[in-house]
């Protein structure tokens, strides 16, 4: 069980995109933390999803803490436009940074938080020697570049991994699941070490967001 404040970061992926004002604030005050941005280049992932003008343009309509996603192949040139645009983190993928220490780095150097994903085929242990450069650390419990999969169980024991390796090191790092999380499936997401849930169908599409989100807190 993770010992960090859980929190509910509802991906944008899921919304309405002919009314997103309305809501992201609808989401905001039925009670999320955060809101998560998946950032999609048609390379890495086969989708394409939005980018730094959607950033831009929500940024004044909304409080939420803005954690950004990138499924990209060479996120370094994109670091300082998100930042301009009201990313709050940046959470970048092993598997396009296999050395990441530098982009990490340079993510702090901005006064943003920063965060390493890996994709469910990635060893978990291939994060292990940089979580220490991180404010998060991502585990995709669904194949990345859609929404709407279903959520793939063996990504628990990933973050059963990290929780222990985290514990070992002796730090201060939450851990995040993103891909097909819903209410019941959080409880065991909670109990496996998780604390900043990403759902995007189950919050965006839920008929009470509000219930939504305390059920998938508690």
């Amino acid at each position: 069980m993770s010992t960090h404040p859980t929190r509910i970061a509802p991906s944008l992926l899921a919304a309405d995109f002919s009314c997103l004002a309305q809501q992201i604030d609808r989401v905001e005050q039925a009670g999320a933390d955060w809101l998560h941005l998946d950032v999609m280049d048609g390379r890495f992932v086969p989708n394409i999803s939005f980018g730094i003008p959607i950033l831009e343009s929500i940024r004044p309509k909304t409080r939420l803490f803005f954690d950004v996603h990138l499924m990209i192949v060479d996120p370094q040139p994109y670091l300082a436009p998100f930042k301009d645009a009201g990313a709050n983190s940046l959470t970048i993928h092993i598997e396009t940074c296999p050395q990441p220490t530098s982009i990490l780095r340079e993510i702090r150097a901005m006064d943003l938080q920063c965060g390493l994903v890996l994709n469910p085929s990635t060893p978990v242990e291939t994060l292990f020697p940089f979580l220490g450069e991180l404010d998060l650390v991502l585990v995709m419990s669904v194949e990345p570049g859609f929404g709407g999969q279903s959520f793939q169980p063996q990504a628990l024991q990933k973050v059963e991994a990290l929780r222990d390796e985290i514990e070992r090191q002796a730090i201060h790092l939450p851990i995040q699941i993103d891909g097909g999380v819903n209410p019941q499936n959080a409880t065991s997401c909670r109990s496996a070490g998780v604390s900043i849930l990403v759902a995007g169908s189950a919050v965006f599409r839920a008929e009470d967001p509000s219930r939504a989100i305390a059920d998938l807190r508690t």
